[in-house]
């Protein structure tokens, strides 16, 4: 879905260098690393939201740079991390705006339009929600809202930054699970930032593993999650034990 070839770029004094990786169709794949290792710059490159210096970045084979923003929006929903206010609009008003690239401003709602808002809803339960307005939800509520107006967007990847940044655990894997559930029965490629690396273990197919503005590995989680990761990245020992297919991570202490 996603490949970036050679790619660097410098922002606000921080650097990317040479980061070749690939989101396969159909995967979910996490960004994983400490504070500061690149992973938000990573997605944000991928959506073409900062420019590139070198390399290449391609969208279903099309080189990014040829595309327009629209197109692009048409092929990845990208939900960033945020802390602006809240909008003052309904549920159903929000999903509607992951119309937006599908039609122009002048034009009213199309019936393919009104059927991607009434899916969204229904896929992530947020029909019981439609007509409240977004400052009176839950977190959890909230945040499968802006997933709701990613789907309406009907395109086949989704980049989230952080999504369950801000969540209690419960609506953390709430909210993990709706998106593994979009993976396997809709088959939407995930792509995405997380700090929780036993949830990454336990939800991602494969992991993008960052250091200093750099991969440091890519794979599946039981390759990539070792105690030598742990303490070659991280700086910290822990014990890594395997249950099936999910490494199950106890942090022991900093080195």
């Amino acid at each position: 879905m996603i490949a970036m070839d050679d790619v660097s770029l410098s922002q606000g004094g921080f650097r990317l260098s040479s980061i070749s990786a690939a989101v396969p169709k159909g995967s979910v794949t996490g960004i994983i690393g400490p504070n500061g290792s690149g992973k938000s710059t990573f997605i944000k490159a991928a959506a073409r939201l900062t420019s590139i210096e070198s390399g290449m970045i391609y969208i279903h084979d099309i080189p990014q740079k040829e595309m327009t923003a629209q197109e692009i929006a048409q092929e990845i929903a990208v939900l960033m991390q945020t802390r602006t206010a809240i909008p003052s609009m309904t549920v159903r008003e929000l999903v509607a705006l992951g119309r937006s690239p599908h039609r122009s401003i002048w034009k009213k709602s199309s019936k393919t339009d009104q059927e991607a808002v009434e899916w969204a809803l229904d896929v992530t339960n947020s029909r019981v929600n439609e007509n409240r307005m977004l400052h009176t939800l839950s977190g959890g509520e909230r945040q499968k809202a802006y997933i709701a107006m990613a789907l309406a967007q009907k395109t086949e990847t989704i980049i989230l930054d952080e999504p369950t940044t801000y969540l209690d655990i419960a609506h953390q894997l709430d909210l993990l699970e709706l998106l593994k559930q979009l993976n396997e029965t809709h088959g939407i490629t995930i792509l995405m930032v997380l700090h929780d690396l036993q949830q990454a273990a336990k939800y991602c197919d494969r992991l993008i593993a960052m250091k200093r503005g750099q991969v440091y590995q890519i794979g599946t989680p039981k390759d990539v999650l070792t105690e030598n990761f742990f303490k070659e990245v991280f700086g910290i020992q822990a014990e890594v034990h395997l249950d099936g297919e999910h490494p199950l991570i106890i942090p022991i202490a900093s080195i």
